[in-house]
């Protein structure tokens, strides 16, 4: 059983590894466009952006190339190495870059009330609350180990590369609504989220030590690949997770001071506008 196991992981390498290319050319794409569209606001774009997204491109590409994993291909590590870069460390760096926020300077205006309205609307607010992205992230991960899914993903290439859109998915969606600098809809405050991604990880460290000691998961493999899974979850996850928490604090007292100014300059304008005035369209943050 163990050998079939890893005979059907070495398949799935190989697929894996055929489109590998594919990815990186796409990755290179989306790379070359967002530094044109960055260079178009050099004046008021800044750098670390851009070096936290090509950053998040680099991950991202290593983590969907199997040859470059330290650990054996086929490998439950080297799946839970693929599933730590494209799935907590990438979209970190992913959504520190700001993308959304590049493109609605970058677009026509039109477009970009069109944008504004979809990152508005009622379906994207109940997705990018902070809970519904816990929900698909963590609970994503007890579908994937605690079911015969896992199983399912070694024998089913297509469903292989499914588990891994939604890893990238909802990290993306759960780094962006725990600490994205990009607009989000009606977003919690920074205490409330801080609280959701304890529950993350909480829910992380639980998942990682029944996968360590080989309770209730489904996932084959020997226990010492089950041991070493489990603390590769457990620790490097824990590092992901804190620099989302660096990411998130980091940026509470800028923004507090923030509104303060513009309090401050909002009570100024009021002794110096004349009534009936109108101010100018505000720009979105970067």
């Amino acid at each position: 059983m163990h050998q079939d196991l890893n005979l059907q992981h070495h398949q799935l390498e190989h697929h894996a590894e055929s489109g590998a290319t594919g990815v990186l050319l796409i990755l290179f794409a989306l790379a070359v466009v967002y530094v044109l569209l960055a260079m178009r606001q050099r004046n008021s774009w800044q750098r670390r952006r851009t070096v936290f997204f090509l950053a998040g491109l680099g991950v991202l590409g290593v983590g969907l190339t199997p040859q470059l994993s330290p650990f054996q291909p086929g490998s439950l590590p080297a799946h839970m190495f693929q599933h730590l870069l494209i799935g907590m460390y990438a979209p970190i760096a992913l959504v520190l870059g700001a993308p959304v926020t590049l493109l609605l300077r970058s677009i026509p205006r039109k477009q970009g009330r069109r944008l504004g309205r979809t990152l508005r609307s009622k379906p994207l607010h109940v997705l990018a609350h902070p809970v519904a992205a816990l929900v698909l992230n963590v609970g994503g991960l007890a579908v994937l180990y605690f079911t015969p899914l896992y199983a399912a993903t070694t024998q089913h290439p297509a469903l292989h590369t499914l588990v891994h859109v939604h890893f990238i998915a909802a990290g993306i969606l759960f780094a962006w609504a725990i600490a994205g600098p990009d607009p989000a809809p009606r977003r919690p405050s920074v205490p409330a989220r801080l609280v959701v991604l304890g529950m993350a990880i909480a829910g992380h460290a639980v998942i990682s030590q029944l996968l360590y000691a080989g309770l209730f998961v489904q996932v084959g493999g020997s226990s010492a690949e089950r041991r070493q899974a489990g603390e590769l979850m457990y620790y490097a996850g824990d590092i992901a997770e804190l620099l989302l928490a660096f990411a998130l604090v980091s940026s509470w007292r800028p923004v507090r001071q923030a509104g303060r100014a513009g309090v401050r300059g909002a009570e100024r304008s009021q002794r110096t506008t004349p009534a009936g005035s109108s101010g100018g369209q505000a720009a979105v943050g970067g």
